[in-house]
């Protein structure tokens, strides 16, 4: 195997993964306005409306309830600023992977343990808030789907370890 063809492989899931942080982290910025849109695409009659109406209805009561924060507790709003926050700067952790992948290997093992954290986080937390099952399982895709990715990258770098040392070994038996 080529080490610059699984480098890039691994170098192509990692930016895919940070690319999924990224748009995960900015996309809580504008909330509010994300979900009226939403909400505004569900109105009664439309045909995802019929197709699905127990979406159209939680989104509905989902937007009711941040136009009611954003109108009194529009502080409750900071709270989703560092949620996006906290994802554009674990994206940042993946430059090192991106720059280095057999040097920072744990980085990307880190990312697939959040990736597993996720599942149980939104089981146990989501009826404590009265998330609907469905979307818990929503919630719960992200981290199913983020950890394909990481896990590819790891993969490939573990690969790259191997082809490491095998010509470490090699470089030591020609000396």
């Amino acid at each position: 195997m080529d080490r610059e063809n699984i480098l890039r492989r691994v170098r192509f899931w990692l930016i895919l993964f940070v690319i999924g942080l990224v748009l995960s982290g900015v996309t809580a910025f504008p909330l509010r306005w994300e979900v009226g849109l939403l909400d505004g695409f569900l109105q009664p009659g439309s045909l995802p409306r019929r197709l699905w109406p127990a979406l159209a209805d939680w989104i509905g009561r989902v937007d009711l309830a941040l136009n009611q924060t954003e109108t009194h507790y529009p502080f409750l709003f900071y709270g989703t600023d560092w949620l996006a926050f906290a994802h554009l700067v674990i994206a940042v952790a993946f430059w090192g992977p991106l720059r280095d992948p057999v040097k920072n290997i744990w980085v990307i093992q880190f990312g697939m343990i959040a990736c597993v954290m996720v599942i149980p986080l939104a089981l146990i937390a989501g009826p404590i808030r009265g998330i609907p099952f469905w979307w818990r399982l929503i919630d719960c895709s992200f981290g199913v789907i983020g950890i394909v990715p990481l896990w590819l990258a790891c993969r490939d770098t573990k690969t790259l370890v191997r082809l490491t040392t095998n010509q470490t070994k090699l470089a030591l038996v020609e000396k």
